[in-house]
């Protein structure tokens, strides 16, 4: 049996048993997983392998970039600030931004940015690396840009952009980055290993991301005939570089590499959040209730943040989704679904979430990136955890 650290509750061993399969059967290199129930941690294991290039073990405080699953924090930020006063979601964007105001977008909501209706996924001109780590250009670049579609007419995922647009509010509005928001106004009062914006002092803890580069080449040449509709229109997109699915995956040309520690440190909210499962957990935990005396939204923000705000087949993705007020909703199919599920997956398999029907709350993070009806090592987990729900 892999070798794996932490404890579990009692009830909750076969949760350890589920990693350790994973582990053992299931493609992991290096993986953790949190869990909270009513505000009690009852699951916090880590094994694998950290960085399969030195052997260096997956330790207690092992931290990995979590991807899209990044955009659930940044969610918290916002609504953090609005419960305070300090934005308003339904204030023009303009009104924190002045710049935004071009091309008509001066009569897009801050709400919109966080439901993915803005219009924004992609820019005309692509982003280097090295500017979007630098901040202004891609927020200049945003700025000037032309919505894609009629603001508010219809929903399409934000991938990268989503994190500059959130971001640059958040700053216009308090005089702070996001990260530092985050750093001080919920991390620090809960003790989270949870940064977007790493210390170079803790880049020694990094999980290194295994996967294969996106090819590019290979998805143009795909056989569109070899699939059956609907699949067939959902894989045109991806087939055709030109389409703007594609345009914004490829918003920051070359793309983006999270192993290397200068986008560590830089802030991209929508992407390089980096943390632990148990930070995860605990956030989401603290979401929903609370953990050692502190909450991080009042129920009714976190009812209003939650509260499905459109739904349906999504202009990028080409599949159905339900969006909250910037945090996705689970659709029926998938895994992690209840009806008051919320949170956030990432790009490759991690995933963070909470359920305040039943006091759940979950973050599970790895190292090996796979996509697809394939990886169900969460979904192990999940399944895992809920059976012992089932049985205390």
């Amino acid at each position: 049996m892999p070798e794996i650290g932490g404890h579990t509750a009692p009830g909750f061993e076969g949760v350890r048993e589920a990693f350790a399969a994973n582990l053992a059967h299931n493609q992991e290199i290096g993986a953790a997983v949190g869990v909270y129930l009513h505000g009690r941690k009852v699951v916090d294991l880590w094994g694998g392998i950290a960085d399969p290039e030195t052997g260096r073990r997956w330790e207690r405080d092992t931290l990995q970039v979590v991807f899209s699953t990044t955009k659930g924090i940044t969610a918290a930020c916002a609504h953090l600030l609005s419960q305070r006063g300090h934005l308003d979601l339904d204030a023009p964007v303009a009104a924190y931004w002045p710049e935004f105001a071009a091309y008509g977008k001066d009569r897009i909501p801050v709400r919109w940015l966080l439901t993915h209706q803005a219009g924004l996924p992609t820019i005309d001109h692509p982003i280097t690396p090295a500017q979007a780590i630098a901040w202004d250009p891609m927020v200049t670049a945003l700025a000037a840009q032309r919505p894609s579609w009629e603001p508010g007419t219809e929903h399409g995922y934000h991938s990268l952009t989503y994190g500059w647009l959130v971001g640059e509010v958040v700053r216009r509005a308090t005089g702070r980055s996001l990260g530092s928001f985050l750093a001080e106004e919920i991390a620090a009062p809960l003790g989270l290993d949870f940064w977007i914006g790493l210390p170079k002092t803790e880049q020694h803890r990094v999980s290194r991301i295994v996967s294969a580069p996106l090819d590019l080449d290979a998805l143009a040449r795909i056989d569109l005939d070899a699939f059956p509709e609907p699949m067939r229109e959902v894989m045109s997109a991806y087939a055709d570089p030109t389409s703007l699915t594609m345009r914004s995956m490829t918003v920051v040309t070359p793309p983006l590499n999270h192993n290397d520690p200068d986008e560590q440190a830089a802030e991209m909210p929508a992407t390089n959040g980096i943390c632990t499962a148990r930070a995860l957990a605990r956030f989401y935990a603290a979401l929903i209730g609370e953990v050692d005396g502190h909450r991080i939204l009042e129920p009714a923000t976190l009812a209003a943040a939650t509260a499905e705000q459109t739904s349906g087949i999504d202009r990028i993705l080409r599949i159905p989704v339900r969006i909250g007020t910037g945090f996705g909703l689970p659709t029926p199919d998938m895994f992690w679904y209840t009806p008051t599920a919320f949170g956030f997956p990432g790009h490759g398999g991690s995933l963070g979430f909470a359920d305040p029907a039943t006091g759940l709350a979950f973050g599970y993070v790895m190292n090996h990136i796979q996509d697809g009806a394939s990886d169900l090592r969460a979904a192990t987990l999940l399944d895992a955890v809920r059976r012992a729900m089932l049985n205390p």
